[in-house]
């Protein structure tokens, strides 16, 4: 019993050091961007040794994994509450404010923008290279449950008859809205537009937030009609 004892204390410290790192990091990432994050400011942020980082996290791209997975289980209550107080509408308008919800996250939080994108960019076997299994389950597991509110607003959609998915399967639409919703908001972080302003000549126009929040709601009502 009492090498039980110290084996369950010792986890429990285990957790809340890693707990205390991964708030340092989101703080981090919050306030100065992910790029001028290094393992040396996370480590001075929660006044240990560099080293101790390494005994919890394979490296950065594990802390990006897991700090994504707290900015999902944040993005997750935002897309129900906004799911919840749109029931009574029609599906369309839940699909809406689903879409709505996400985006004003993103652009609340543009470093979960940045986490989400940096780790969307590696191959899955690079990976599993610098993210234990452990890890990638845990941020599999957040994603999947984000998205289950848009899911199920697709699906509701559909067995209501409001929307035409064909054959399509509503999580891979479910996933191609993530995916191509970080990339929009990317350019409202930017700001900017590239077009012709006559063919061949290059001009930049400014693009708001508001914006790239018309337009991915209007592209979610749109795909779900085709």
């Amino acid at each position: 019993m009492a090498t039980q004892s110290r084996q369950s204390a010792a986890a429990a410290r285990r957790r809340a050091r890693e707990q205390e790192i991964l708030a340092a990091t989101r703080r981090l990432f919050d306030e100065n961007g992910v790029r001028d994050a290094q393992i040396d400011d996370i480590a001075k942020a929660v006044g240990i040794n560099r080293a101790i980082i390494y005994r919890h996290f394979s490296g950065k791209e594990e802390l990006f994994a897991l700090a994504v997975e707290g900015y999902l289980e944040e993005l997750k209550q935002r897309l129900e509450e906004a799911a919840t107080k749109a029931a009574g509408d029609d599906p369309t308008e839940r699909l809406r404010a689903v879409v709505g919800a996400f985006v004003d996250y993103g652009l609340e939080y543009p470093a979960f923008v940045d986490c989400a994108q940096t780790l969307m960019r590696r191959p899955g076997p690079e990976l599993l290279e610098q993210v234990s299994e452990g890890a990638l389950f845990r941020l599999g597991r957040a994603i999947s449950a984000c998205l289950r509110t848009l899911t199920d607003t697709l699906e509701a959609g559909v067995a209501s008859g409001a929307f035409n998915l064909q054959d399509a399967d509503s999580a891979l639409v479910a996933n191609y809205m993530y995916a191509s919703g970080l990339g929009a908001l990317q350019l409202a972080r930017i700001g900017l537009l590239v077009k012709e302003s006559a063919p061949g000549i290059p001009t930049i126009s400014h693009v708001s937030g508001e914006q790239v929040r018309d337009y991915l709601t209007t592209t979610a009502v749109a795909l779900t009609s085709r």
